[in-house]
């Protein structure tokens, strides 16, 4: 059995799942605090999506606090299984919410001039801001979701 960075029940894997965490964290509460995010679908589609990954984050985090503690190994097939297939779900729904953000963001900021309009109160350093985020959290779960799938196929 191979032990990779960001092994479930490793201390790596820890680490990783508490950036995932705090980063979905923070682009969800940076956007849900910005003036005017509910005048695009897909910024409320990346505060659901930051929010899934923040409580899956969290949750297998816990999982790894656990597994420190009792000295448990996580690595059996059905385990790695159900890792693997919620960590690639949420890593598309990450990616596409932080995307559909970005595409919207240069809209506005580029195409349309909706940003420098003084008559329109849009907060629109803090979308960027967010959408930073939410892209610093898809790469920590695209790695986790990278390695999850590794050690899948070495069991």
């Amino acid at each position: 059995m191979k032990s990779l960075f960001g092994s479930p029940g490793k201390v790596s894997g820890l680490v990783l799942r508490t950036g995932q965490c705090l980063f979905a964290a923070a682009s969800l509460a940076v956007m849900a605090s910005a003036s005017g995010f509910s005048t695009a679908t897909s910024f409320c589609f990346l505060i659901a999506a930051m929010g899934l990954q923040a409580l899956w984050s969290f949750g297998l985090a816990c999982l790894d606090i656990h597994a420190l503690r009792l000295k448990k190994d996580l690595h059996n097939h059905i385990v790695l299984s159900l890792l693997v297939i919620g960590d690639w779900v949420t890593a598309i729904l990450s990616l596409a919410a932080a995307c559909s953000s970005a595409g919207v963001m240069v809209v506005f900021t580029k195409d349309t001039d909706i940003c420098t309009r003084s008559q329109i109160t849009l907060s629109c350093n803090t979308f960027q801001v967010s959408v930073g985020l939410a892209f610093v959290a898809w790469f920590l779960l695209a790695v986790s979701s990278y390695v999850m799938f590794w050690l899948l196929a070495t069991i």
